[in-house]
């Protein structure tokens, strides 16, 4: 929560919403001037510019608003904290090059312009935020080196907490921060510079209002005449305002000087607002707005109006900053359409990049995938051809080939492989949660199957054997029943709760909830339990070792978790009923270690077990009306969003009736 305000020292400068993003922010704004000096139209007449600007604000870019413009939010006063100018000013690197600078906050994600070859590279560039005090507040910025072709290479970041920033009682806006490493959170490779202000309401109105006499003021004079207020009455969409334009004029001059002065258009706009809203909708991007709704009027078209004094503003329309700082190759291949960054199913081109929803964070991050295996799986699992070649003893070389894998990962020899895999994830390795030293790993699956120190994953009240956790560090999907994940989720034409549970299966898991646990190769892969409770049994099933991969997964060419190797155990609790827990199996990944047995009492958030090299999935089935899964777990799986989680975070909390069991009264008792 923001403990005090700060007045925006530069209220006249450019900036863009969030909504109209992907239709501005690769288009030149050219000079308003040329604009309205342009040429006549058909009939002879000047065609009004507020309307030519319109249209050219609306003409789309080269990514469709569908693929990037977020869900329209409705914003409840409580949550407003504020509009936000941060501005990335400079940094300190320890080499020279070519640098950009990117920010990430929720799901957008912007970038600064490239700075020539040097070691301290400056970019006085800004971008204004919504903040949300129950909302997105973490942002982090990334710095790149710009010296590859198709992608730039992240030499360091910092997270900056904007309400905790805001709230500082200090002279200055302006604070230094350390770059980390990606690799090691305790290497600092640089320094960077950041002013973050929160814009006085008084100074929004002001700011909101020149940005709308500056469309439509021809002249540049600094007031409307009655011809451009005109313009700017048929802008705002409101019929009935439209067919009273000259009494609405003489309402707003109020010296009667016949001209409207920007005081008197604010006053107007403040004054209608209480009685009878003249705007109905944005006059930038067009979009229809609620007319009592004043509030997320005022956000919306502060940050929409982009019309400013030529200032460094960020370029956005990004979700993540890895898209955001991606080199020339890349958007070639999205403009050719052979990959695509999107939220959602994957399938096509959309499947080359994986998009996940940091919980902790409250961001979008990409999940990092060799590019050659990207291609490899579309083309297995995403074409009839490679259905084809899976009936035709593909299976079996998938299994053979995970068993020699797993066996290379266990020599001595695979120990070398550690650095090179710490070096391609290390934006999302943290080593100093490992318990013990790189050096004592012998082996690659050693480091893989590795422990974390203790304290490292906190349990959500610990206490309550009532409230379910997260089961693994991984990217999770939750729905309500079965229905809900084959719409949103699993594409595999034979998917069923019998087919996964086998003869484990009752009918109070048929319609029950069901969570997926996917873990990648890069994460912390032992398992842990969800809930409370007794192991009631073990069953093995045989099969096969497709890779757990959304690819996979959103395919309806192969059934994913009903024909892979798994083993079901069943967890008898007191506030859930039974859980079943599936550990299933995936490509390259040579076997489900266990470390309970049948009988044993465990408590939620013990360890239950590991899976050796690989990616592979965890899924737990619950009996029907006994959790209510948390619910922006299920806002984001209702999206085909993966949210990633740690262990121990919360998932749910138990809905099941419990039995009250009445003890005789003994004093009425008689033999």
């Amino acid at each position: 929560m923001i403990a005090k305000s700060k007045k925006m020292q530069s209220p006249g400068q450019r900036f863009t919403h969030s909504k109209a993003i992907e239709d501005t922010h690769r288009m030149g704004h050219g000079n308003s001037r040329q604009d309205c000096s342009s040429g006549d139209s058909a009939d002879g007449s000047k065609p009004s510019r507020i309307r030519r600007l319109g249209r050219r604000l609306r003409l789309h870019s080269r990514r469709s608003s569908a693929s990037h413009s977020q869900t329209t939010k409705i914003l409840k006063e409580e949550d407003f904290a504020g509009i936000a100018l941060i501005r990335i000013i400079s940094a300190e690197m320890k080499f020279k090059d070519k640098w950009l600078a990117c920010i990430t906050l929720g799901e957008q994600a912007f970038r600064t312009h490239v700075s020539d070859q040097t070691d301290k590279p400056t970019w006085n560039s800004e971008k204004k935020l919504l903040l949300e005090k129950h909302g997105a507040h973490l942002a982090r910025i990334s710095v790149f080196e710009t010296n590859r072709l198709s992608r730039n290479n992240l030499i360091g970041y910092c997270e900056v907490d904007l309400l905790e920033f805001l709230s500082q009682d200090c002279s200055s806006d302006t604070e230094v921060f350390d770059l980390l490493d990606p690799s090691s959170a305790s290497t600092i490779v640089g320094r960077i510079s950041i002013s973050c202000c929160i814009e006085d309401p008084v100074e929004t109105e002001k700011t909101f209002v020149r940005r709308i006499l500056s469309i439509v003021d021809c002249n540049e004079d600094g007031e409307l005449s009655l011809d451009e207020f005109s313009d700017l009455i048929d802008a705002f969409g409101n019929k009935l305002a439209a067919e009273k334009k000259e009494e609405i004029f003489k309402q707003a001059d109020r010296n009667g000087d016949g001209v409207v002065s920007l005081d008197e258009l604010a006053t107007l706009l403040a004054i209608q607002n209480e009685k009878e809203p003249i705007i109905n909708c944005c006059p930038v991007c067009g979009e229809v707005l609620e007319v009592s709704d004043g509030l997320n009027n005022m956000i919306h078209m502060t940050l929409c109006f982009d019309e400013g004094t030529g200032n460094q503003v960020m370029t956005g329309g990004f979700l993540t900053d890895k898209e955001a700082s991606s080199g020339w190759m890349f958007k070639l291949s999205e403009w050719a359409h052979f990959s695509t960054f999107d939220i959602g199913l994957r399938s096509g081109s959309s499947a080359s990049h994986i998009l996940v929803y940091d919980r902790r964070k409250k961001r979008l991050v990409e999940e990092i995938i060799d590019r050659k295996i990207v291609l490899s799986m579309r083309a297995i699992y995403q074409s009839k051809f490679g259905l084809g070649l899976m009936d035709n003893g593909a299976k079996e070389i998938l299994r053979s080939l995970s068993e020699k894998q797993g066996k290379k990962m266990d020599s001595a020899e695979s120990a070398k492989e550690i650095p090179n895999f710490i070096e391609f994830f290390k934006d999302q390795i943290n080593m100093d949660e490992v318990k013990y030293p790189l050096e004592q790993f012998k082996t690659f699956n050693e480091f893989f199957i590795r422990e974390l120190k203790p304290g490292a994953r906190p349990i959500a009240f610990v206490e309550r054997d009532d409230i379910a956790v997260c089961a693994a560090d991984c990217r999770l999907m939750a729905f309500n029943s079965v229905a809900d994940s084959i719409r949103c989720w699993i594409k595999g034409r034979k998917f069923s709760i019998q087919g996964l549970l086998n003869e484990m299966c009752s009918r109070e898991f048929v319609n029950g909830a069901l969570v997926i646990f996917r873990l990648a190769p890069q994460d912390y892969h032992r398992f842990h339990f969800p809930v409370s409770g007794t192991i009631e049994k073990f069953l093995e099933l045989p099969g096969c070792l497709y890779t757990v991969n959304p690819i996979a997964v959103n395919s309806k060419y192969c059934n994913v978790f009903t024909e892979n190797k798994r083993v079901v155990s069943i967890i008898s609790t007191e506030h859930f009923g039974k859980v079943a827990f599936v550990a299933i199996g995936a490509t390259m990944v040579g076997s489900i270690n266990f470390s309970k047995k049948e009988g044993d009492y465990v408590r939620k958030g013990d360890e239950f077990g590991y899976f050796s090299f690989g990616g592979s999935t965890v899924i737990c089935v619950f009996e029907k009306d006994s959790i209510r899964i948390d619910e922006d777990l299920l806002e984001n799986s209702g999206r085909s969003l993966e949210t990633l989680v740690s262990v121990g975070m919360q998932l749910g909390v138990s809905v099941k009736k419990q039995d009250n069991v009445k003890l005789p009264n003994l004093r009425n008792l008689s033999l």
